[in-house]
């Protein structure tokens, strides 16, 4: 059923458009939202295409209204999709904590009870809600992924697991070693269970300290202003082998909020569109 989508909004911006659909999510087994904009097609009928994966708390909402990447993707040529941030509804296991359950699926695949029904974000967009953007809207080109927090550490992992699909990563302020941390620790133990070996897969900083297959450049940007920085985040455990194209940059005085990314969205779009 996902091919039927239903078209909840839909706004001219910048010579593209910018729309938000609904769908019923087979992976997932909940209806779910994504956000979509496409540039003007008669000047780009096949433009590449960047994945945008949020963070804690947020819906595909968040960096639609707050980033301001419209005129910059518009400019480009770059379309862009902005998935949930996870399962959601009333038949959806959740939490009383705003970190774990809805809103905070952590773009894993989860083993345990009572998560392991619907929290699947990895597959969904990897694989099903590829699916859609493929088939109903012809995106089929390059692709590149990046993302915010939480959504920064689903777009190293889903990146670095997919060298040979995503062109260029990149993240805002991203927990980059969930295993260690305690959003990460706190998420992990509840979706994958407390064996930490299972993690491994799951966390940017190994995968990294670990790749040998094709390098996906990555740049990250942090905000020295951050609160979570030395507790949650901790750009210094990204490791890359010797050579790799990884870049870290610590900018002064940002926080962690969507005002750092408006800041810096254009330079993160010329970044894709360069390995796009």
């Amino acid at each position: 059923m996902t091919e039927k989508l239903e078209l909840l909004e839909e706004h001219k911006s910048f010579d593209g458009v910018q729309r938000k659909y609904r769908h019923y999510s087979t992976v997932l087994g909940c209806d779910m939202t994504f956000s979509l904009f496409l540039p003007n097609k008669e000047k780009f009928e096949a433009p590449p295409l960047v994945w945008w994966l949020s963070g804690l708390t947020c819906t595909d909402d968040n960096f639609t209204h707050k980033a301001g990447a419209q005129k910059k993707a518009a400019e480009l040529g770059v379309a862009m999709v902005m998935p949930d941030t996870s399962p959601r509804g009333g038949d959806v296991a959740d939490s009383a904590d705003w970190d774990l359950g809805q809103g905070a699926g952590f773009y894993v695949n989860a083993t345990q009870e009572p998560w392991a029904r619907n929290f699947r974000m990895y597959d969904y967009i990897v694989t099903e809600l590829t699916g859609i953007v493929r088939d109903t809207f012809g995106l089929t080109g390059p692709e590149s992924i990046m993302g915010h927090s939480m959504g920064g550490h689903g777009a190293l992992v889903i990146g670095l697991r997919n060298p040979d699909r995503f062109h260029a990563i990149s993240a805002f302020s991203p927990i980059v070693n969930p295993s260690d941390v305690p959003w990460g620790m706190k998420a992990f133990d509840a979706y994958l269970g407390a064996d930490k070996q299972t993690w491994a897969s799951w966390d940017a900083s190994k995968l990294l300290a670990s790749h040998d297959g094709k390098p996906v450049p990555i740049l990250l940007d942090q905000g020295t202003a951050d609160n979570f920085l030395h507790v949650q985040l901790q750009p210094e455990n990204l490791i890359a082998p010797e050579g790799y194209p990884l870049e870290i940059r610590m900018q002064d005085g940002y926080d962690h909020s969507y005002y750092f990314i408006a800041s810096f969205i254009d330079k993160h779009l010329e970044f894709h569109q360069k390995h796009l």
